[in-house]
């Protein structure tokens, strides 16, 4: 379960003031030791702008075409208009010698219109 900052927070502040032992209250909120002091090092470091989530992941999907690529593939397209998305897709293969698919093609022209 994700937590939002000012949640771990506000667990952070009843963790530093319970009576109790640390792994006893984290028990009683359901939250793992590992993961409090995890918060716990961020919080102590970066202050409460640490606890944000950040999320995961590259920041663009890895098949995603380069706009350069676009570009020059709608140029191809609007220079050679009887072409179908596959030909286009062929012949942008074959002269560029970079692979797009025909559906890549074919997305990129419906975008378009």
């Amino acid at each position: 379960m994700r937590y939002p900052a000012s949640e771990k927070l506000e667990i952070i502040r009843i963790v530093e003031q319970s009576h109790l032992p640390a792994k006893v209250t984290l028990d009683k909120l359901g939250v793992s030791r590992p993961t409090f002091y995890r918060w716990y090092d961020l919080y102590q470091r970066l202050g409460e702008t640490g606890l944000e989530d950040k999320r995961s992941g590259p920041n663009r999907a890895w098949n995603r075409v380069p706009e350069n690529i676009r570009a020059q593939i709608i140029d191809l397209a609007l220079d050679q208009p009887e072409l179908s998305p596959r030909e286009l897709a062929v012949t942008f293969t074959d002269t560029k010698a970079y692979f797009v698919s025909e559906s890549s093609v074919y997305r990129l022209l419906k975008a378009l219109v």
